[in-house]
C-alpha cells in the first residue's frame, strides 16, 4: 500500500477531516458505553435536536428537568429515592453523549459545505459523503428510538434497538475510514491472496461478536456468571432449558445467560481462528503480515480483557476499555482488508 501520487493538499485536508470524524465517533461510542454502564441513558426524556443542546442553567431549570424525569417509568420503578443531586449525575453522561453527537454533525457538515463550495470533491466522493450524511441522520434517529423504548411502560431500553444503534455507529465508522483510506492510498497490483477468505470469515465473526456484546450490555448479562471458564460450576448454563421448555430459539438473543454463553464461545472461536491464520503466514512472505500480527495481538488482548471484565462483573473502566478495543480491532480489519485489491 503506497500513498496516492495525487495526494495533494486538498485531499490531505479531506483525509484529516474524515479521520477526525472517525475519532469523534469512537469518542461517542466510549461515552455511550459509559452512559449504558452508569444507567444514565433514560435521564433525558425529551429529544430536542436544537434547543436540547442547552443544558439546565439554573436551579429552576434543573428542577423542571428533574420533574420530567420523575414521570418516567425508570424513576417510578428504580430511582424513586433519587434527589436532584443524584439526577444531575446521570443527566451528565446522557447530555454529554448527545452533545458529542451534535458536535460530530457540525464538524462533518461545516467542512463538507466548505469543501463542496471549493470544488474539492470528485463526483464519486460527493455521493460517498452524502451517504455518510444520511447514515449520520439515521444513526441519530436510531439513538432516540432506542431511548424512547425505555420511556414507555417498561423502564428498560430494548437490547435490539441498542444493538441496532451500535451497529449503525459501526457501519458509519467503517465506511468513513474506508473512504479516508481510498483518498490517501493507492492499491498495489498483486496476485489474489488466499488470505482474503479466512480474514473475511474472521471479520464476520468479530461483527457477530460485537452484536452479541450489545445484547450482553442491553440485557445486563455481564452481571451474572462471573466465573471462567465455567459458568458457576457448570460448562453449559441451565438457561438452555428454556429453549426446549418455554421460549424456543428466541432465547438465543433474549436470555441473558444464553447470550453471555454465546458471547464467550464466539470470543474463543475468534481467537482460535486468528491463531490458524497466524500459522498460515508463518515463514511466508506476506505483504499484510505486519497488520495480521497486530490484529492477532489486539484480539488476544481483547479476549483476556473480556475474561477479566467478566470476572469483575463489568466495572466501568474495564467495560469501556473492552468496547473501545473492539472498535480498534474493526478499524485494523478495515485497514487490512483495504490492502486486498480484490475488494473494490
Amino acid at each position: 500500500m503506497i500513498v496516492s501520487k495525487n495526494f495533494n493538499d486538498s485531499k490531505k485536508s479531506i483525509y484529516n477531516w474524515l479521520i477526525i470524524g472517525c475519532l469523534l465517533i469512537i469518542l461517542m461510542i466510549v461515552i455511550g458505553g459509559i452512559t449504558r454502564i452508569t444507567q444514565s441513558g433514560l435521564s433525558m426524556v425529551k429529544w430536542e435536536p436544537i434547543v436540547g443542546a442547552i443544558p439546565p442553567l439554573n436551579e429552576t431549570d434543573w428542577q423542571k428537568s428533574f420533574d420530567l424525569y420523575k414521570k418516567s417509568p425508570e424513576f417510578n420503578f428504580y430511582n424513586s429515592h433519587f434527589t436532584l443531586s443524584d439526577y444531575k449525575k446521570i443527566f451528565f453522561w446522557e447530555y454529554l453523549h448527545r452533545l458529542v453527537a451534535r458536535l460530530i454533525g457540525l464538524i462533518f457538515l461545516i467542512p463538507f459545505l466548505f469543501f463542496w463550495v471549493k470544488k474539492y470533491f470528485s463526483s464519486k466522493l460527493k455521493k460517498q459523503l452524502l451517504f455518510i450524511l444520511l447514515l449520520g441522520f439515521i444513526q441519530g434517529l436510531a439513538g432516540w428510538l432506542m431511548v424512547e423504548s425505555g420511556l414507555s411502560k417498561n423502564p428498560h431500553v430494548s437490547h435490539y434497538r441498542l444493538a441496532i444503534h451500535l451497529i449503525l455507529a459501526l457501519i458509519l465508522l467503517i465506511y468513513i475510514y474506508w473512504v479516508a483510506l481510498s483518498i490517501k492510498y493507492d492499491r498495489e497490483e498483486e496476485e489474489k491472496s488466499r488470505l482474503l477468505k479466512p480474514i473475511l470469515i474472521l471479520f464476520s465473526l468479530v461483527l457477530v461478536q460485537i452484536v452479541y456484546g450489545a445484547f450482553v450490555a442491553g440485557l445486563k448479562a455481564g452481571k451474572m456468571y462471573n466465573t471462567f471458564p465455567k459458568l458457576n460450576n457448570e460448562w453449559i448454563p441451565k438457561d438452555f432449558d428454556i429453549i426446549y421448555n418455554r421460549d424456543g430459539l428466541i432465547s438465543l438473543v433474549n436470555s441473558p445467560g444464553i447470550v453471555q454463553f454465546i458471547h464467550r464461545i464466539i470470543g474463543i472461536t475468534i481467537l482460535v481462528f486468528a491463531i490458524t491464520i497466524i500459522f498460515k503466514i508463518r515463514n511466508k512472505l506476506v505483504k499484510q503480515a505486519k497488520l495480521i500480527y497486530i490484529l492477532f495481538f489486539l484480539i488476544f488482548v481483547q479476549v483476556i480483557l473480556g475474561i477479566i471484565t467478566l470476572l469483575y462483573a463489568v466495572p466501568l473502566s474495564l467495560g469501556v476499555l473492552h468496547q473501545v478495543l473492539a472498535f480498534l480491532i474493526v478499524l485494523c480489519f478495515i485497514r487490512l482488508l483495504y490492502s486486498f485489491k480484490e475488494l473494490l
